[in-house]
């Protein structure tokens, strides 16, 4: 019976934003890779893939395009299986969406476990807050977003002073 992997995918630019996916380990890294936007409703795009130590620093790197047989050279995520790159908890994945902006997903490894029978993968079992925006970092994108902060409801009754040089203490 196939192994599943179960990944909690994290951003550094909402800290609310929680994914979590079950991935058959013989997925390949492009097939994830298209699951991933799909999941996050990001349009296709360049990126790749990184294996990563205990403290995030990037180790080998997986790319959509395949950069030849070089040594050194990453190597095409349609070559690569989860299983081949992936072997106990713990082990870290960085997902780099954003070549330009240097923009990326943090995933961990959280569970290895077979698969259900009747279960199609790749899958999302939990979701929290929205996705960063693809295009754009500095659009957080949050559940309060009409809502006004607690500050500037606080300091609203002082905002008919604001630019009034002529208000005197005495």
């Amino acid at each position: 019976m196939p192994m599943v992997f179960r990944f909690r995918m994290l951003s550094d630019e909402n800290d609310r934003f929680v994914r979590d996916y079950e991935v058959r380990g013989d997925t390949t890294l492009l097939e994830f890779h298209r699951f991933i936007l799909e999941s996050l409703e990001y349009e296709e795009c360049m990126a790749s893939f990184f294996t990563a130590d205990r403290l995030w620093n990037r180790q080998r790197e997986f790319t959509l395009m395949d950069m030849g047989s070089d040594e050194g050279a990453p190597e095409p995520m349609e070559k690569v299986t989860l299983e081949q790159i992936v072997h106990r908890r713990h082990d870290r994945l960085i997902y780099l969406f954003d070549l330009f902006g240097d923009r990326a997903y943090y995933l961990e490894l959280t569970e290895i476990c077979d698969a259900e029978p009747e279960a199609g993968y790749p899958r999302e079992i939990y979701a929290l807050a929205e996705a960063p925006d693809q295009y754009d970092p500095s659009k957080i994108q949050t559940d309060e977003e009409d809502e006004e902060s607690i500050f500037d409801e606080m300091m609203g009754d002082f905002r008919e002073f604001e630019g009034d040089d002529n208000y005197d203490d005495e």
